[in-house]
Order: structure tokens, then sequence, then C-alpha cells
């Protein structure tokens, strides 16, 4: 059964674009591309996938509860055709949407991810968030030096602490925003493979040059899926190519949409 999910909503004029962020995010990791679309005249929608960010949380979590959620949301809202935006784990939420609900979209954007099984390589971070203690932990402070043991990027330690979030108990308590009991109980389900399927919608590939994630094999698969692919590789980014390369990430998005 489909979630209503958590949004935020930037600009109220113009086209639709939907933007999925990836494992361990939300919404707010879009801000600032979310805003600048916005000002190109786009209504941009922002969104928290299930067991992240505001959204509900479930103990079922897979990529068709993932893409049945946001088929809903898009009837839900009312929608016509938006343009959908996917990074990592919401970029596969896409591609199964395709599989599943093909002709709902007027085209996709995929970041950084391929079609293909991944195999399980989030035990690192798993490890680092299970080891705090929230029942003793009771500043952000202290919370990341916990994630240093594990996590030596402070970046990636700033990404998983913007979930951290103050509950209104008495006494207030940290929590995460995500469901982390139950991410970690499915983190098998996240490297699924797509099944093969093939395309009229059009797709954009935008993917980082410094990326493990996508392959020349990955590009193949993705040219026998859509009649119309458009590809575009970021130098100088890696996993995260819209917020390390935001500029060249807005460029391929504005290329791709006069493109269509």
């Amino acid at each position: 059964m489909p979630l209503p999910l958590a949004y935020r909503v930037y600009g109220h004029t113009g086209p639709s674009v939907l933007i999925l962020h990836g494992l361990f995010g939300q919404a707010d990791n879009w801000t600032r591309i979310a805003k600048t679309m916005s000002e190109q005249g786009y209504t941009v929608y922002t969104i928290d996938l299930r067991n992240h960010g505001l959204s509900p949380h479930s103990e079922t979590w897979t990529y068709e509860d993932m893409a049945d959620d946001v088929r809903f949301f898009i009837e839900q809202h009312g929608l016509t055709k938006p343009l959908c935006i996917g990074h990592s784990m919401g970029g596969k939420v896409l591609l199964y949407m395709e599989h599943m609900f093909t002709g709902i979209v007027s085209a996709y954007i995929i970041v950084d991810i391929a079609a293909k099984y991944y195999a399980p390589h989030h035990q690192t971070i798993f490890k680092a968030l299970n080891a705090i203690d929230l029942t003793t932990v009771t500043t952000r402070k202290a919370a990341e030096a916990t994630l240093e043991h594990f996590i030596k990027e402070p970046e990636i330690r700033q990404f998983l602490l913007k979930n951290l979030f103050w509950k209104s108990t008495s006494p207030a308590a940290l929590a995460w925003r995500f469901n982390l009991d139950g991410l970690y109980a499915q983190a098998d389900a996240i490297g699924k493979a797509v099944p093969a399927y093939h395309s009229k919608t059009p797709c954009a590939l935008i993917y980082g040059s410094l990326s493990n994630y996508i392959e020349i094999s990955d590009i193949e698969d993705y040219k026998m899926r859509f009649n119309t692919l458009q590809l575009y590789k970021i130098e100088g980014a890696a996993h995260w190519v819209h917020a390390e390369q935001p500029q060249a990430f807005i460029n391929a998005f504005t290329d791709f949409v006069n493109f269509l």
C-alpha cells in the first residue's frame, strides 16, 4: 500500500520536477539545486522517500514500494507527466517506476546509479550509526565523535548528522529522522537489480568522472533500456555529483530539457 510522502516545493508555476534523494538522504539535501531550478521557471518538489526524512516509517522497504509511493504522489498532487530526477537509490526507484508504471512521467534524469545489482557496501556506515547510543549521546558533537571512529571523511559524517533531530519529549532527546532499524534490517535490498525492459521515455544519465558506480557496461545497459538517452559525465565529481559540482549539474539539466 503506498504511503503519503513528505515534501518541499519551490516555485509555483511552470513544469513540474520531482527530485528523489539517495540512501540516508532527505529532501533538504537538494535545496540549493531545487531553488536554482525554480528560479528558471520550474515547480520543484523535493521528496522524502519512505523511511527517510519526514516521511512515514514502514517495515516494508523495497524498490517496488518506493516506486508505488512516488506514483501515488504524482496522482495525489494532480501532476501531469512531471520530469523526475533521482540520485543513487532515488535513481533506482525511478528505474523501477518506469518498469512498473510506464508513461506517467515526461522524462527521467538518473544520477550516478546503474540498473545492475550492487553488492552490499554500506556496512561501515550502518556499523557507525548503530554504534551511537542515543539514550546516552546528548550532543551532535558526541555523535560525530563516535562516527569519526568509523568514517574518516568529514563530508559523509556531516551528511549523516543532518538526519539527527531533537524529539519533543521530556527530557528532549536526539533521534534519527530515517528509520535506522528498518533500513538495517533490509539493507541487502538496496543493491537489487532492475528487471530488463525497453522504454520510449527520454532519459538522461548524469554521472561523476570520479565515481565508481558507473561502468561502460552500465552505459550500454542504459542504451538498451531507453530509446532516447543523453549522457552527461561531470568532471571532478564522484558519487554526489549535484553537491560536488552543482553548476555543472544544472548545466546538464538545462541541456537535457532543451534537448527534449
